[in-house]
C-alpha cells in the first residue's frame, strides 16, 4: 500500500469515527442498579430518582431531585398519592442522636456525616418523622447503602439523598418563611414516548433520502460513462471512476481500522471531557454541519436553479464555485453560527438535528461501501465496538464510557453534539431521547449500497434488496427502543439489534437469490460494455444489408 492510499484509508476511518461517536440510544436513567451495593432483607430497594416538590406558605414553589435509599419504604409513584408534609430542620443537624424536635409525621432534613445513614433513618423514625431528607456534603447525588454487618434495618419511612445546593435552598426557605412543606414522589416513565416515534422516523427518513440521492448519483455517473464510451473517447484511462469525483470507497483495511480510530477518539473524549473540549466539538460540528447543509441545499435547489448551479466563478482560496453555492453558503454559515451561540437553550435541539441530518446525508453521499464484503466487515466491527464500549467498558472504567460521553456527564453540558435528540414530551422527568450518528450512518452505508445495486441491476422494489434492508433497519431500531424502555432508560447499543437485522437480511436474501457472489465481490451487476454493443449492432446492420 503506497503513502497516498494509506492516507486515504486513515482519512476515511477518521471521518467515520468522528461522525459516529456515541453509537447508542439513551434516555436519562430513573431506576439505577449497582452491583457494588448488593441487596439484602431490609435493604433491597432500587435506587430511584425522587421529586421533592416544595410549598412555601401554602404556595407551590421550587422542585428538587434526590435519589432514594437502598433501605426504607419505597416512594409512591403518583403525585396524587403523595401527601404534603411539613419540613423540619433536625436538631442536632446530623440526627446521629434522638432529635430534640417535636415531630408529628413531619419530614425531617438532616446533614450527612458522623454516623451511618441507617442510624439517621432509625432516629428520625423513632421521633415519628414521616420521611428523612439527607443533604449531601457535595453537589452530586450519592447512593445510600447499608453496611455489610448492619442488622437494624427495620426502617418503615422513606429516605432520600439531596445534593448540597438543594439542601442550602431548603434551609434558606426554612429560615425565611414560617411554613415550608414538601411532597415526595417518584413518577415512572411512560412505556413509550412520542419523542421515540419521531426519532425513529428521523433516522429512517435520513437513510431513505441519503440512499436515493446516492443511488441517483451513481446511476447518472453510469449513464455518463456509457455516453462517453459510445462516443469512443479512448483517451479516458480509467472509465470506472468517470463521473464519480469526490467519492470515497471504503475498503476492508479502513473498515477494520475504524474500530481502532473510533476507540481512540472515544477514550480521548472520555478522558478529556470538559466544558472547553465540548465547545471544541461544537465548533467542529458546526463546520461539518454547515458544509453538509450547503451540499444538501445546493443539490436540492439546483433542480430549479439549474443555470445558477452550472455557472462558476473562481474565488481565492476556494477555487471554482457555482453562483448557487455562493448564494447558499452565507445562510448555512449563519445558521451554524447562530446554533453554536445558542446551543444551550431549550429549543437548540431543532438546529442540532437539522445540521446533523444534513451532515449524515452528505457523508452517505461521499463515502460508499463498494461491495457486501466491505459492508459486512464494517458493520461487524461496529457491532463489536458498540457492545464493548456500552457494556464491557464498565469492567475497565467502572462506568459505561459510551453512555458517559453521550450524556456529557463530566462536562457540565448536555453531551456531545454528534447525535440527534428530541425532548421527551410526556415524560414527567423530561430529558431527551437521543440516537448517535453512528446508528444511522453505519447501517446507512450498507442500505445506500443496496439501492445503488438495485437501480444499476434494474430490479423492482420488491425484487431488490433496498426495501427489505430498510424494513430490517426499521425493525432493528424499533427493537432497540423496546429494549430501552424495558431497561428503565438505561442506554442501549443500538447496533446490537440493528446489525443482525440489517446485515442478516441482506446476506440471507443474497444467498437465496443467487446474487451473493456478485454482491460480495463486484458490488455491482455485470453490464455489457457499450462499445461491444455498438459492434454487435453494426454487424447486424451489415448482415441486413447483405
Amino acid at each position: 500500500m503506497d503513502f497516498q492510499s494509506l492516507c486515504r484509508v486513515i482519512f476515511v476511518s477518521a471521518l467515520i469515527s468522528l461522525v459516529c461517536q456515541s453509537c447508542s440510544v439513551t434516555a436519562d436513567d430513573i431506576v439505577q442498579g449497582d452491583d457494588l451495593a448488593p441487596k439484602k432483607p431490609g435493604c433491597e430497594n432500587d435506587f430511584v430518582l425522587v421529586k421533592v416538590q416544595t410549598w412555601v406558605n401554602g404556595i407551590e414553589d421550587a422542585e428538587f431531585v434526590g435519589v432514594g435509599a437502598r433501605f426504607g419504604t419505597t416512594i409512591v409513584s403518583k403525585e396524587k398519592n403523595a401527601n404534603q408534609r411539613r419540613l423540619i430542620l433536625s436538631d442536632p443537624r446530623d440526627c446521629c442522636s434522638h432529635p430534640k424536635n417535636k415531630l408529628a409525621n413531619d419530614v425531617i432534613m438532616v446533614d450527612r456525616g458522623n454516623c451511618k445513614f441507617t442510624t439517621k433513618a432509625n432516629n428520625a423514625q423513632a421521633a415519628h418523622a414521616s420521611a428523612v431528607l439527607i443533604v449531601n456534603n457535595q453537589k452530586e447525588l450519592y447512593k445510600m447503602v447499608c453496611e455489610p454487618d448492619e442488622t437494624d434495618l427495620d426502617i418503615h419511612i422513606p429516605a432520600v439523598m439531596l445534593p448540597q445546593d438543594a439542601g442550602a435552598s431548603l434551609e434558606k426557605m426554612l429560615t425565611s418563611y414560617s411554613s415550608v412543606s414538601v411532597q415526595l414522589y417518584s413518577p415512572r416513565r411512560p412505556l413509550v414516548d412520542i419523542a421515540e416515534v419521531f426519532l425513529w422516523l428521523m433516522a429512517v427518513g435520513t437513510i431513505l433520502c441519503a440512499s436515493y440521492w446516492s443511488a441517483w448519483s451513481a446511476r447518472e455517473a453510469a449513464i455518463e460513462q456509457d455516453k462517453l464510451l459510445k462516443d469512443a473517447l479512448d483517451e479516458i484511462s480509467d472509465t470506472r471512476h468517470v463521473g464519480s469525483g469526490g467519492i470515497l470507497d471504503i475498503n476492508t483495511t479502513s473498515a477494520v481500522l475504524f474500530v481502532v480510530v473510533a476507540s481512540c477518539f472515544l477514550v480521548m473524549l472520555y478522558k478529556l471531557m470538559s466544558y472547553w473540549f465540548v465547545e471544541l466539538l461544537v465548533v467542529l460540528f458546526c463546520i461539518g454541519g454547515a458544509e453538509g447543509l450547503q451540499t444538501c441545499l445546493v443539490a436540492l435547489l439546483s433542480r430549479w436553479f439549474k443555470r445558477a448551479g452550472e455557472s462558476y466563478i473562481k474565488v481565492p482560496f476556494f477555487g471554482a464555485l457555482s453562483y448557487l453555492t455562493l448564494a447558499v453558503s452565507p445562510f448555512c454559515i449563519a445558521f451554524a453560527v447562530v446554533w453554536a451561540v445558542y446551543h444551550n437553550v431549550s429549543f437548540a435541539w431543532i438546529g442540532q438535528d437539522i445540521l446533523g441530518i444534513a451532515l449524515i446525508i452528505t457523508v452517505l453521499q461521499i463515502v460508499h461501501v463498494p461491495n457486501l464484503k466491505v459492508g459486512t466487515v464494517l458493520l461487524s466491527c461496529a457491532f463489536l465496538y458498540d457492545i464493548f464500549w456500552v457494556f464491557i467498558s464498565k469492567k475497565l472504567f467502572h462506568e459505561s464510557v459510551m453512555i458517559v460521553v453521550a450524556r456529557g456527564d463530566k462536562s457540565g453540558e448536555d453531551g456531545i453534539p454528534m447525535l440527534l435528540k428530541i425532548p421527551r414530551m410526556f415524560d414527567p422527568w423530561g430529558g431527551y431521547s437521543i440516537i448517535g450518528f453512528g446508528d444511522i450512518l453505519l447501517p446507512g452505508l450498507l442500505i445506500a449500497f443496496s439501492l445503488r445495486y438495485d437501480l444499476l441491476a434494474n430490479k423492482t422494489l420488491r425484487a431488490g434488496y433496498f426495501l427489505w434492508a430498510m424494513i430490517a433497519y426499521g425493525l432493528g431500531l424499533l427493537i432497540t427502543y423496546v429494549a430501552l424502555n424495558l431497561m428503565d432508560g438505561h442506554g442501549q447499543p443500538a447496533l446490537l439489534y440493528i446489525v443482525p437485522f440489517t446485515l442478516g437480511t441482506f446476506l440471507t436474501l443474497g444467498r437465496k437469490r443467487g446474487d451473493l457472489r456478485v454482491l460480495w465481490t463486484r458490488g455491482e451487476p455485470e453490464r455489457p460494455c457499450p462499445h461491444i454493443q455498438l459492434e454487435h449492432q453494426h454487424s447486424e446492420e451489415l448482415n441486413d444489408e447483405k
